[in-house]
């Protein structure tokens, strides 16, 4: 990284995670190596354990009252499914550490930005509204059964209910024309006894996008910049961060909110993540890099607020952990779920080459550690490139795996040690370290805390489609 290049610093952080409604209750929970895992019990009684977020968005209801009509906040949690709800939530915490960052992004216009990206998208929204939909159209099949011209005539009667015009001032008309559409349609249904149609699917489809997270939170915070959900399954906090350096060091950006935000653990995303052989599903914890019996889904947020260090600072603003300095990113163009051993070193070394730094700069690593045999290709991947002496950390068997936000729940755990000068534990014991992997490696944080290295931290993540994002850190 050239002298020239503009630092980049973290201003603010919020989390949403299992047992963790807020970034305080995160860190008091990281001192502590008990799994933050519970049963899942989608399917009745069944043997899988998950990363149950904590959180209860009445919370912030003062917040945000503060700031806008009543009717916002009703809203807001009537339309909108728990990845909006916990990105508004984590990204609310994220303004509490820096007071008067908020008003800042105001004033910068153009120049302060939103990429928060979700994994898994509003499932619950869609699931709910195919159910109904599967329903609907099951009842208005049989009763239109055997009953094709009486359909014919029911169907020109109502395209001339909406073929109503909007008559006078635009807004005014508009409302008259929706309520009087509504009152014939009724009418319509009474005369033929007949069902609603299945095409009354719930708007909230179409609210629930992948940027909507991005979008309420560019609403909330009053930001003109540019706001849109990065996708990169487990990559994309580290993809989103790698695009809002990329930004900010383009003079396009002085701020940008970061972040990635998942739905609950649901029966599709666990059955799916079962067929797919990387579940586990005996009711135990399977830890990263044990006897690797697949992993746990999870859900929650981490939101960050990222900007020009030497602006912030001038502006009065203390930054948080450590310094973000490189983001290596990359894809295997090999497999959508098995990780290639070539893609996750091209994102390794373009990091370290954008920092400037050599391999034995690197004191500790957080691995993508899934509890799957690839655990033991990330430790060899990473020995074919660090060396005995780097501290390693995995954290999926405390929280689970958030499929888009636990690459950033696994950075903030890294970065909170820091400001504490420790490694936070991890529920492996040395004991249960696979065989084959302590062969490879020798230095892992298990259940004691260690002393966080003076040195540089490093972070990979891994996401389906055989995307990668590697980021450095160095202290302050």
């Amino acid at each position: 990284m050239s002298e020239a290049a503009k630092r980049i610093g973290v201003f603010g952080w919020g989390i949403v995670a299992p047992k963790s409604p807020n970034i305080e209750a995160f860190q008091k929970n990281l001192k502590c190596c008990d799994t933050w895992l519970t049963p899942f019990n989608g399917f009745g009684r069944d043997n899988f354990l998950v990363g149950q977020p904590e959180f209860n968005f009445d919370d912030y209801k003062p917040w945000i009252d503060e700031r806008f009509a009543p009717r916002h906040y009703r809203t807001l949690k009537d339309k909108m499914d728990w990845p909006s709800l916990f990105a508004v939530g984590a990204f609310i915490q994220a303004l509490g550490q820096n007071p008067g960052l908020e008003q800042e992004m105001q004033s910068l216009g153009k120049l302060a930005h939103v990429y928060v990206g979700t994994g898994l998208g509003n499932l619950n929204t869609l699931y709910e509204a195919s159910v109904k939909h599967h329903h609907a159209q099951e009842v208005w099949n049989s009763f239109w059964a055997g009953r094709e011209q009486e359909l014919e005539t029911y169907l020109a009667e109502l395209a001339e209910i909406e073929s109503l015009k909007i008559e006078g001032g635009i807004e005014v008309g508009k409302l008259n024309a929706i309520r009087e559409k509504e009152k014939r349609r009724l009418k319509l249904r009474e005369k033929w006894n007949s069902p609603e149609p299945p095409w009354f699917i719930s708007a909230n489809v179409i609210w629930n996008l992948h940027n909507t997270p991005a979008a309420q939170i560019s609403i909330l915070a009053r930001t003109h910049g540019l706001a849109f959900a990065p996708s990169a399954a487990c990559s994309t906090f580290g993809v989103a961060l790698h695009l809002a350096m990329n930004a900010i060091q383009a003079g396009e950006a002085k701020v940008v909110v970061v972040g990635a935000t998942d739905p609950p653990p649901h029966p599709l995303t666990v059955g799916a993540f079962y067929s797919g052989r990387v579940l586990s599903a005996d009711g135990q914890v399977s830890n990263p890099l044990g006897n690797l019996q697949g992993t746990h889904v999870a859900g929650g947020s981490v939101v960050w607020i990222v900007g020009d260090l030497e602006y912030l600072k001038a502006k009065g603003f203390k930054p948080l952990g450590m310094e973000p300095v490189a983001v290596g990113v990359s894809s295997d163009a090999h497999h959508i779920v098995t990780p290639s051993e070539s893609g996750p070193r091209l994102a390794v070394h373009q990091a370290l080459e954008s920092a400037g730094a050599q391999p034995d700069d690197l004191g500790t690593w957080d691995l993508h550690a899934t509890a799957t045999p690839g655990d033991f290709a990330e430790v060899s991947n990473l020995r074919s490139i660090f060396s005995e002496s780097v501290l390693v950390t995995a954290r999926k068997g405390i929280f689970g795996h958030g499929m888009s936000a636990g690459g950033g729940w696994e950075l903030t755990a890294q970065y909170l040690g820091y400001m504490q000068g420790k490694l936070f534990p991890t529920p492996m014991t040395a004991e249960e370290l696979n065989p084959e992997i302590r062969n490879l490696h020798g230095s892992f944080v298990f259940r004691e805390e260690c002393a966080f290295p003076n040195k540089l931290a490093g972070k990979l993540s891994m996401g389906i489609g055989g995307v990668n994002a590697c980021v450095l850190s160095r202290p302050i």
